[in-house]
């Protein structure tokens, strides 16, 4: 898939994940943690792509490394921010991972992020939902 059309589709999903959350009552106006995720059957790639998210200042998990269903192995990390909820900041957000993903030819799987309660905490409750993207690839 082209990263325009990738990036397309993707700033589509930020529309309907936005319209989802705050359709459930989450506070417009709070600030959320965004958690964008990559991953890669490449350790090395994926390393670098690490590099490159917290060089854009973004906040960078530990690699992960995840056995899938097949019994194949992919290493996997988030980007993390902390924004407003807002698609034109989630749309450029979102071309810079998938850029990012390109470059280093690693998946970008998209962002998830939490419902904000009335008192305005995250809910990251197990048998709450929470918001993410579906994988693009």
């Amino acid at each position: 898939m082209s990263i325009e059309r990738q990036l397309n589709e993707q700033k589509q999903e930020n529309r309907e994940i936005v319209e989802a959350i705050l359709a459930d009552g989450s506070l417009p106006d709070a600030e959320y943690t965004i958690e964008h995720h990559f991953s890669s059957t490449n350790f090395d790639r994926l390393e670098k792509a690490a590099v490159d998210a917290f060089k854009l200042g973004y906040e960078v998990n530990d690699a992960e490394e995840m056995e899938l269903e097949d019994g194949s192995v992919i290493y996997c990390f988030d980007a993390v921010a902390s924004h407003e909820l807002e698609t034109d900041l989630l749309d450029e957000a979102c071309e810079k991972m998938i850029t990012l993903a390109a470059k280093q030819k690693i998946d970008y799987d998209g962002w998830g992020t939490y419902f904000i309660d009335e008192n305005g905490e995250e809910v990251r409750d197990e048998d709450e939902d929470d918001y993410e993207d579906e994988e693009l690839h």
